[in-house]
């Protein structure tokens, strides 16, 4: 679903290595939105004062460090629920009911809030949108 490049930019050669990569790439024949989509990300930034990155939507980032990693995730996230077609959502349920376990079963159940005083929970899921539609048919409320 999604490919993430990550390049020492500290290597003299990282644009030589860049170029090397993608060329690679394109001789898979893998799908043009796959090559479209793909996450440039620059490592070790923290052996380079003040790094900014010169190419276009790359991710600056120092792995040994932590630095940039948060953002790294979110893009990920990002990119990943656009080449599946899913959604984030938050929905409420009655735990009485089966909408929790139908949602385990039927989705990735992410958080789950319980709200112990009116035997209600408020679960985070990614979720198809048919799935969703599905969820909304057989759990109206």
């Amino acid at each position: 679903d999604l490919i993430i490049h990550v390049r020492d930019i500290t290597h003299p050669e990282t644009i030589l290595q860049k170029a090397t990569v993608l060329s690679v790439l394109k001789n898979l024949n893998l799908p043009s939105h796959l090559l479209d989509s793909m996450v440039e990300v620059h490592n070790k930034v923290d052996l380079i004062e003040r790094y900014k990155p010169t190419e276009e939507n790359a991710l600056a980032i120092s792995a040994l460090h932590g630095h940039g990693l948060e953002e790294l995730k979110e893009e990920i996230e990002k990119k990943i629920l656009i080449a599946t077609g899913k959604k984030v959502l938050t929905v409420n349920i009655n735990l009485e009911g089966p909408q929790l376990s139908w949602l385990y079963k039927e989705a990735t159940v992410q958080e789950v809030e319980v709200m112990a005083e009116d035997g209600t929970a408020r679960v985070k899921v990614i979720i198809s949108s048919s799935a969703f539609g599905r969820f909304k048919n057989l759990f109206p409320n």
